[in-house]
């Protein structure tokens, strides 16, 4: 009976064992490596600059465990910065510009999950066009040129402290608790993994599918919106840039964490705890002066190979709810 047991649980929760035992050895090998590593200010900066691509994979994780993807939130983590930009700049006060630029986000995952839902359109063209579309308008607007200079009202949602703590790591914080529950004991969360495993079992339910599958691309928005916000605050910079590739540290961080890129199958823990190998991997890279184009090639082969295994894996696995 516990020999049962153990195995049900070291299988349930292999992906984020694995991870753990990942960047145990990572910070060990940094830390023999370099002493600066296992500083304070170090592993504070590793929180913080996480923080993003955490909220990023957040929303990722609804659309993956759903059966869908998004390539589209690098564009709208711009787009929406952008947004914020011009209002503030035009003399509107930073909570009314929060209230135009977040919705930016809300407005192309709605978009998204639409057309996606409604017309059975590929989860993957779909957002590749909002993709084009989202950076377009952003180098449209700014005519492809940074806005900068914000109130530090504003500065503070990047770049401040509560208490000893950076506002970006406390949001993130926030923002996993919230998603945490909404996948684990709430009926949305429920259906946005059912849909990934049989969407046409949970629509003979009498399940409205649409709706949910849009509310699941509503809130991936959402958290790149936000995403969007952090990045601008932090940088006191909105670039119509921002955001380039970052899908694909999200995609790696959500499968890596435990999800199935055919859907069914999501971790919120899973995800942070990938996003924080990348994070220190990256951290570690720089520390030890290897050149950027060592790094990029050294993550590929590492997220390409863990991807293969995880995906591998998973296929031997009957999905389930988790």
């Amino acid at each position: 009976m516990r020999e049962n047991a153990l195995k049900h649980f070291l299988t349930k929760n292999f992906a984020q064992l694995l991870l753990t035992l990942v960047l145990l050895i990572l910070c060990i090998v940094l830390a023999c490596k370099t002493s600066y590593f296992f500083t304070w200010a170090n592993c504070y900066n590793i929180l913080d600059q996480s923080s993003v691509d955490i909220i990023l994979a957040l929303g990722m994780v609804f659309v993956i465990s759903s059966g869908g993807i998004d390539l589209s939130i690098g564009s709208t983590m711009a787009f929406s910065g952008i947004i914020m930009a011009f209002a503030m700049k035009s003399g509107i006060p930073v909570w009314g510009s929060l209230a135009l630029g977040l919705p930016v986000g809300i407005l192309m995952g709605a978009c998204s999950g639409l057309l996606i839902s409604g017309l059975s359109l590929s989860p993957l063209v779909i957002t590749l066009g909002f993709m084009s579309i989202g950076r377009g308008m952003a180098l449209i607007l700014t005519k492809s040129s940074p806005i900068f200079g914000f109130p530090n009202s504003f500065k503070f949602l990047g770049s401040g402290q509560i208490g000893p703590i950076n506002s970006p790591i406390l949001m993130a914080a926030i923002l996993v608790a919230i998603s945490s529950v909404l996948l684990n004991t709430t009926k949305w969360g429920y259906y946005a993994l059912a849909l990934g495993g049989n969407d046409e079992a949970v629509r003979r339910a009498g399940v409205s599918v649409w709706k949910y599958r849009t509310s699941i691309y509503i809130f991936c928005g959402l958290m790149a919106a936000i995403a969007g916000m952090i990045t601008v605050a932090r940088l006191n910079s909105a670039d119509p840039l921002a955001g380039w590739m970052v899908e694909t540290d999200a995609i790696a961080a959500v499968v890596l964490g435990g999800a199935s890129l055919s859907g069914g199958k999501g971790s919120i823990l899973g995800t942070v705890l990938a996003c924080l190998v990348l994070g220190t991997l990256d951290n570690g890279l720089i520390l030890l002066a290897i050149p950027s184009y060592y790094q990029k090639l050294l993550c590929g082969i590492i997220i390409i190979l863990a991807l293969i295994s995880t995906e591998l894996r998973s296929r031997k696995e009957p999905k389930s709810i988790s």
